[in-house]
């Protein structure tokens, strides 16, 4: 076993630094060994990290039980949920970056042998899935699982409900009493939250392209289980450490490829299409915006968890987890199997034996929700480069739509309409000016989604932005639209009135309005100023590409 740290403390002329290692309490015996960053999210901000002291223990367990030395570092970890609806949402996708560049500092800065990364949010998994690839070290991931649901007078909630209910008493559906008990039941335990939002997306996600164990995406926060994985993933990394197994290996071309068949099973969330790609680029792997719609084709819908459906994840792992899952999708030829994963072993060889136990939560093919996948990609003049639309949640009724533009440069103008009672049945809502650059930072749209479901208005109006959806967004909601505003997209041009056509299943999302028009305003058309100019937001949108390649930073 060749240790990369020997260039930091073997050798008369690293006495020094052998001096600093003894300063943290570390024996001669320890500073022999392999030494092992443990990249921990932990915080008290973000309920999906607050337990995460307790992993990171039962991870460092393991890695001593396995030979090594394990040493811990932080990685930041923004809460989407409680930066929803204002400025703080700005800095959500911005900080994926920040954390793929902080673990590269310290892991190469540090010269550790191998890396275990324990993430739970939404940047966070893929920030961290980026460093990963960047730095091609034996690495395993060990997330901080799923929250469990909330329960309420027989209704299982989750945050989503709660977005909801905030519509709905906006509408005088329900009163402040109700509110406060949805309020306090929604989110019981820690964790991420309970449905197939972005989170439990792109941590179920880790298991199918073979960064983490079994159970990484499913077992619950407040499982046992979840320790005795941690301390698994811990022992786990020295063996990828010994055989020389890195994320070269495993995160190849084909596990991209099983990784989105395995999104479109199961109606994943739309931030899939910018994490999936990014995590593609720091792996030299390409993957286009077509590939969704491509396997989306030939790839059933087995899953429907919230909020597209009534399942969370904790039914996911009831049911099997994403071993069973992938069974599934391999008995149907649509996984490249042959590949490698971090338990040393094959796909093939992991899922061998695994079986579906509630065809309820996991479907066959011939009992699917739909023989076409949960995502898809739209293409039309208001996006020539490409939006997305999670096709699972959206209500038959809004499939085909066609009705006039209601136009807004910003989120919270779009808010205080559709809760003023402004917005009507027909409607299609433009939030615009709120991509990668525009915003800057691409904030989700979570509060007017809800807001619309809240207000009965989620089988009748359409929403479309150049910023993008929280995993929890359910409806006709269709984000990433490409070029933005703030670039000269089309979608700065749309005027209020304007007929906007959408079709999700034909792919098409038009404005129809006359190309001599569209010259008169494209004539007229200024760029905007920056809304932020000065710190890390400011340098963010200077250097960030489209959400069709999704949302990377050029260097």
């Amino acid at each position: 076993m060749e240790q990369k740290s020997k260039i930091m403390k073997e050798g008369y002329m690293r006495s020094p630094q052998r001096s600093l290692l003894y300063a943290l309490g570390l024996t001669p015996e320890e500073i022999d060994r392999p030494l092992v960053g443990i990249v921990n999210s932990f915080n008290e901000v973000v309920p999906g990290h607050m337990h995460l002291r307790g992993i990171c223990d039962a991870v460092k367990a393991g890695v001593r039980l396995a030979g090594g030395t394990p040493l811990e570092f932080p990685a930041i970890a923004v809460c989407d949920g409680i930066a929803m609806g204002h400025v703080g949402m700005k800095y959500s996708l911005a900080s994926r970056e920040l954390i793929a560049d902080s673990a590269e500092t310290m892991a190469l800065a540090h010269a550790f042998d191998a890396l275990v990364f324990i993430p739970n949010c939404d940047k966070i998994v893929p920030g961290m899935l980026m460093a990963a690839a960047r730095l091609d070290l034996p690495c395993i991931f060990v997330s901080g699982g799923p929250m469990l649901a909330g329960k309420l007078a027989g209704k299982v909630l989750d945050l989503n409900s709660n977005f909801e209910a905030s519509g709905a008493f906006a509408a005088g559906k329900i009163d402040a009493a109700e509110l406060m008990a949805i309020e306090q039941n929604a989110c019981p335990t820690c964790g991420s939250c309970s449905g197939m939002f972005t989170a439990n997306s792109m941590n179920c996600l880790t298991e199918v392209l073979g960064m983490g164990l079994a159970g990484n995406g499913t077992v619950a926060a407040v499982d046992s289980g979840r320790l005795r994985l941690a301390k698994q993933a811990g022992m786990q990394v020295m063996k990828l450490l010994e055989a020389d197994i890195r994320p070269h290996d495993i995160m190849t071309a084909a596990a991209f490829k099983n990784a989105l068949t395995a999104d479109m099973a199961m109606g994943c969330s739309t931030n899939t299409v910018l994490h999936l790609p990014a995590i593609a680029h720091e792996a030299g792997v390409e993957l286009n915006l077509d590939m969704v719609n491509e396997l989306s084709e030939v790839t059933p819908h087995l899953c429907k968890l919230a909020p597209a459906g009534e399942h969370h994840i904790e039914d996911l792992q009831a049911a099997g987890g994403m071993t069973a899952l992938m069974a599934e999708l391999a008995e149907l030829g649509l996984l490249d199997t042959t590949v490698m994963t971090v338990t040393g072993k094959t796909m093939a060889e992991n899922i061998k034996g695994a079986k579906v136990l509630d065809a309820n939560v996991i479907r066959s093919k011939e009992n699917a929700y739909s023989q076409k996948g949960g995502l898809k990609i739209l293409r039309g003049n208001l996006a020539p480069d490409g939006a997305v639309v999670k096709r699972a949640a959206v209500a038959p009724e809004m499939m085909t739509h066609t009705g006039p533009a209601r136009v807004f440069d910003g989120e919270e103008e779009a808010v205080e309409a559709i809760t003023g009672g402004k917005i009507k049945a027909g409607d299609v809502v433009v939030i615009r000016y709120e991509g990668p650059k525009g915003g800057p930072g691409m904030r989700e749209m979570l509060t007017p989604t809800s807001a619309i479901q809240g207000m009965g208005l989620g089988e009748s109006v359409a929403l479309i932005t150049d910023g993008r959806f929280s995993g929890a967004t359910r409806g006709a909601a269709i984000g990433h639209v490409s070029p933005e505003a703030a670039e000269g997209g089309l979608i700065g041009l749309v005027e209020e009135g304007d007929e906007i056509e959408i079709d999700i299943n034909a792919g098409r999302l038009n404005l129809n309005v006359a190309e001599d028009v569209l010259q008169k305003r494209r004539a007229a058309w200024q760029q905007p100023e920056p809304k932020i100019k000065k710190g890390y937001l400011a340098k963010y949108a200077q250097r960030v590409t489209s959400a069709s390649t999704g949302a990377v930073t050029v260097r």
